[in-house]
């Protein structure tokens, strides 16, 4: 009965799941990429917050025009996904939060994403700076910036309508966003050859 009485309420069961998030340690917590149910990344990176759990959506701003009318509306930079920091050995909370349908992974296991990648799409956010969905890139010449706002941040430079961008990728979901760049404030970092494709991204549902 008492087992009972502690589960009665939807309430009670956040607040548990709050618990549970504030009282684990940074070790062992790293990024994953969860997949979410169409137009639920907002309400999905909502719950895990008042959960306590740190997450990470970015969106950029489109503009449609209508008959009398124009409308901008926020969307996410990586549609179906949300990122979110938590350690593997306690998802249970993540898995029934509504709307999320798994945690990505390739192969047999979950992967954490990148933290250089992370840290690059946080300080581009931070900065409000312009981001744009971009073609996954797998070569070029990878820099990071040295100076300004986005000290730091690290992607390939490539030219749009001859204005120097910076694309940076979340190589796990094989998917980028774009940034202009000022040229005099990055610095070649290294090389990155192009690869053959990896094996198909995997989402694990599975309690």
């Amino acid at each position: 009965m008492l087992y009972q009485r502690i589960f009665a309420t939807g309430a009670t069961l956040l607040r548990l799941e709050k618990a549970v998030a504030m009282f684990k340690t940074e070790d062992g917590t790293k990024w994953f990429a969860l997949t979410v149910k169409p137009r639920h990344e907002k309400a999905v990176a909502g719950v895990l917050e008042a959960k306590g759990y740190e997450t990470l959506l970015p969106t950029y701003k489109k503009r449609s025009l209508y008959a009398t009318r124009a409308k901008e509306s926020h969307l996410p930079l990586f549609p179906g996904y949300v990122f979110c920091r938590f350690s593997l050995l306690i998802r249970l909370p993540i898995l029934i939060t509504p709307g999320v349908t798994g945690i990505v992974g390739a192969g047999p296991s979950l992967l954490p994403v990148d933290e250089t990648e992370i840290d690059s799409l946080r300080t581009a956010m931070l900065t409000r700076t312009e981001l744009l969905p971009y073609p996954f890139l797998t070569a070029g010449q990878k820099v990071r910036i040295t100076e300004g706002s986005l000290a730091g941040v690290e992607g390939i430079v490539v030219r749009v309508k001859s204005v120097p961008s910076l694309v940076l990728s979340i190589s796990l979901l094989q998917r980028s966003v774009l940034l202009e760049i000022d040229p005099s404030a990055v610095a070649p970092h290294r090389i990155i050859e192009s690869q053959r494709p990896k094996s198909a991204v995997t989402t694990y549902a599975a309690l």
